[in-house]
């Protein structure tokens, strides 16, 4: 759903909502002075084209962020110019802090959209590219609820891209004159300091003008921005931006991150498995993370087939060979499981007798050749089993990712 109030418009002069494809869309009219508000139905929202004669527009993802909206929004009224400014919300929340946004904008001196998202697609970077497409000013800038990004700091970001001729302009803790006193304990700190290093090394040449990638207070020219290149996954956007977008030149405002306002801190430790999962895509790309996500557990294969095969031959008087073909069956049925539940829980286009049958066809086809090559290598040149049956498992490794990933999972779809 979204709204949209205009506390500065003239009386009976409208602000129009343009529709998003796929959202409940409802847009309020607000008259200045008369307290009147009209419903528009969705069929008359979105006619004609948004200006864009704004020079800032100040995007804010929302979720459950009630008790710090009317005090960002008095200190936002107080920091930035009020005929050249916009706020956009972009809300996920479980709690009404959408109707604590519209109640505060019913006098409140700048424009402001409230965008309230069902699916939370994406999550908080998702809201943020949400809130990009919604947009009108000349500048974007993206900033916290919670006030832990002081809205006064915004004209700073704002006053040095104009300065520099910078297409993005990035609030920094770690640059000289800036500090991460708001961050809770060490443990954040530590996570902070650490993920930084991380980022900064995966995307050394991306980041060399860049303290603080990880920061989520910034400003970015528009047209500078593509935001339909922009997948974003969790709530580490600018690092996202940085690498698909490639600003021209970036410069740094430093600034100091504040304690949490009220509420508390969104940073949950599937917040992080997400990150680092996008972190990956984004370096590596969705195939290769696949496969690399594949080998791993093909590693992690490695224990039960090499544990089944020691008991066969020791404990036992099967033959090599026949070893070799129930470890495989073993390490196919432990692969398949992890497989399933952890690397393609969401690509799962076919049912799970289907998806098993498939994949234990394929972990066990190539036995036709490893076995023969693990004859070869045990008989013919004398290298122990265990070895051998090791080499066998590495040399059908990527034939094997290849038929799982295409003709079992992603099928008729684009990786």
């Amino acid at each position: 759903m979204t709204t949209q109030a205009q506390g500065r418009a003239a009386v009976g002069t409208p602000h129009q909502a343009t529709v998003t494809p796929g959202e409940k869309t409802l847009s309020l009219e607000r008259y200045r002075g008369s307290g009147r508000t009209r419903a528009v139905l969705p069929g008359e929202i979105g006619v004609g084209p948004r200006p864009s004669t704004l020079l800032q527009s100040v995007i804010v993802p929302t979720y459950n962020e009630r008790d710090n909206v009317p005090a960002l929004l008095e200190r936002l009224a107080a920091a930035l110019p009020h005929d050249d400014t916009e706020i956009v919300f972009v809300d996920d929340s479980t709690d009404d802090t959408p109707a604590v946004i519209e109640e505060a904008a019913r006098d409140f001196p700048m424009a402001i959209t409230v965008h309230h998202r069902e699916n939370g697609a994406g999550g908080l970077g998702g809201a943020v590219v949400e809130g990009m497409r919604l947009a009108r000013g000349e500048w974007i800038v993206v900033m916290d609820a919670d006030l832990q990004h002081p809205p006064e700091v915004v004209p700073d970001l704002i006053a040095a891209g104009l300065r520099d001729g910078a297409d993005l302009v990035v609030g920094s803790r770690y640059a000289h004159g800036g500090d991460t006193g708001g961050l809770a304990d060490g443990y954040r700190r530590l996570v902070s300091r650490g993920s930084t290093l991380l980022v900064k090394t995966l995307f050394r040449n991306s980041l060399l003008s860049v303290s603080d990638p990880m920061s989520g207070l910034f400003a970015i020219r528009a047209s500078s921005l593509d935001a339909a290149e922009l997948r974003p996954l969790g709530y580490k956007i600018l690092l996202e931006l940085i690498v698909r977008n490639r600003p021209g030149r970036i410069v740094e405002v430093p600034y100091g991150f504040q304690a949490r306002h009220a509420g508390e801190s969104k940073s949950t430790a599937a917040e992080g498995i997400r990150f680092l999962k996008h972190l990956g895509g984004l370096r590596f790309g969705p195939g290769r993370l696949r496969m690399l996500a594949f080998a791993l557990i093909g590693i992690s294969g490695l224990l039960p087939n090499q544990a089944v095969l020691w008991a066969l031959l020791h404990l036992t008087e099967v033959h090599y060979t026949a070893a070799a073909v129930m470890a495989n069956v073993v390490a196919v049925i432990w692969n398949f499981v992890l497989t399933d539940t952890l690397l393609y829980r969401k690509h799962r286009n076919r049912g799970p007798l289907s998806r098993f049958s498939r994949f234990f066809l394929v972990g066990n086809a190539d036995l036709v050749l490893r076995i023969p090559l693990l004859t070869v290598l045990v008989s013919g040149l004398s290298l122990g089993v265990l070895a051998g049956n090791l080499l066998t498992l590495v040399a059908s490794f990527v034939i094997r990712f290849l038929v799982s990933d295409r003709l079992i999972y992603l099928a008729g779809k684009k990786s």
